[in-house]
């Protein structure tokens, strides 16, 4: 594939987001996974109402023309296989970075601090997919909550909050995890891992199918299990002894009710959702997910909606998967937004739309990227139909994570350089 570093790096680094074949052969299944019980098909009998549609969504301007190509401007390096980047709604000038092997490191004006925010590497199980995988903050400032998204030693994916530190806000509190949630999880692969707050206030979690080639779990199809899903959780509230969860399941949740179904679940059908950003002019969610062995996507869930299905493991991208023709049920389904074949990459990293001020011409544009061939892509937010993605930079990097500051100013990571980098537009 073009593009591509030397092979000796990538297999230096431990290929984190790929799994597109998914044959994890050196874990079984242990009878354990989710909530595991007979497949299940679903239909939410009402789904939430959208906020808005595409026809009063920012648009690009119409002079803006094409995607303009990017360029990458390095901000730090010293980085330790950097998977995640986050901001706190009270601190504009730092970025928080999640590193594999189980610390979150702080960026601040630039330079890279030396003390770790945060260190749980003793609890933390890191290499290939595995690792502390998602950072996100509560979005009251006043709250110091931060959530955190790991696989433990015991190879569960962990969902938890820490505190940050009342006596040094470059420091959160290590002995301060609340555990919200536990999945059991059979195989180390496809663990997505990606955490974001809605303007709604809830907490979203992205989930992968538990690994296995082909979704041998049958993750994406039943609604029994939290695997292969974004979740949707109301973190300001205990469940309270009538669930004996620690978080709230918001009253709107599609599946709330329907029987067999875990109501946490907000969206399903995913395979590998590595990066999920919601876009903060329309509190769209934009996902990432990895496919299989053939086609990388990018879907949309509008704002407000929920109960949609993404079709894995029937679709992969807007193909069906392993069904000769045209022979796979499409009907409910919801298709991606755009796609690229495994002739381009071979693990999409999901990306985010930029909202900035300093790039006016990606003002609206969906940027995103590939972590094998490290070729970025944009497309326009606007609207549900499938369009083909348009390439704006070659740039031979892994790029394991975009994400916006503060100021919607968009970052990258690369997880073999260990670099943090600023996206901008070439000639800029």
């Amino acid at each position: 594939m073009s593009g591509l570093r030397p092979i000796v790096a990538i297999v230096l680094v431990l290929t984190l987001v790929v799994g597109c074949a998914g044959n994890d052969a050196s874990r079984a299944p242990d009878g354990t996974a989710g909530t595991a019980g007979p497949a299940t098909s679903v239909v939410p009998t009402a789904l939430p109402t959208p906020t808005g549609d595409a026809s009063t969504e920012p648009r690009r301007p119409d002079s803006a023309g094409p995607p303009p190509g990017l360029a990458l401007e390095p901000v730090t390096g010293g980085l330790d296989q950097p998977l995640d980047i986050a901001w706190r709604a009270d601190d504009p000038t730092t970025l928080f970075i999640v590193e594999q092997a189980g610390r979150i490191r702080l960026v601040r004006d630039g330079t890279l601090a030396e003390q770790p925010f945060l260190d749980i590497g003793g609890q933390v199980t890191a290499g290939g997919e595995q690792g502390l995988l998602g950072l996100a903050f509560h979005p009251d400032p006043a709250d110091p909550r931060f959530f955190v998204y790991y696989t433990a030693l015991d190879g569960q994916q962990v969902l938890a909050s820490y505190l940050t530190s009342a006596a040094d806000r470059d420091l959160a509190d290590p002995d301060s995890e609340t555990v919200l949630l536990r999945m059991d999880d059979p195989f180390g692969n496809h663990n997505g891992g990606g955490l974001a707050f809605g303007s709604d206030r809830f907490l979203y979690v992205s989930t992968g199918d538990g690994g296995g080639a082909g979704d041998p779990l049958g993750s994406g199809r039943r609604l029994d299990t939290l695997l292969a899903k974004i979740l949707r959780l109301d973190v300001d509230v205990d469940g309270g002894a009538a669930t004996g969860m620690p978080y709230g399941i918001p009253a709107d949740n599609p599946f709330v009710g329907v029987d067999g179904a875990r109501p946490e679940i907000w969206l399903t059908g995913l395979r590998n959702p590595w990066r999920i950003r919601f876009d903060r002019a329309t509190d769209d969610l934009w996902i990432g997910d990895v496919g299989q062995n053939a086609i990388e996507e990018i879907d949309v869930a509008r704002a407000g909606v929920g109960g949609l299905d993404f079709g894995w493991n029937v679709m992969e991208g807007t193909r069906c998967f392993e069904v000769e023709g045209d022979g796979c049920p499409k009907e409910g389904l919801t298709l991606p937004v755009t796609e690229y074949t495994h002739d381009d990459g071979c693990s999409v990293t999901g990306g985010t739309v930029y909202r900035g001020v300093a790039q006016p011409a990606l003002a609206g544009l969906y940027v995103f990227a590939d972590y094998c061939s490290g070729k970025f892509w944009a497309i326009d937010a606007v609207g549900d139909a499938f369009r083909e993605p348009i390439p704006v930079l070659d740039s031979g990097r892994n790029i394991s994570a975009i994400a916006e500051d503060s100021a919607g100013e968009l970052f990258a990571t690369d997880l073999a350089s260990g670099e943090l980098l600023r996206i901008v537009v070439a000639g800029n």
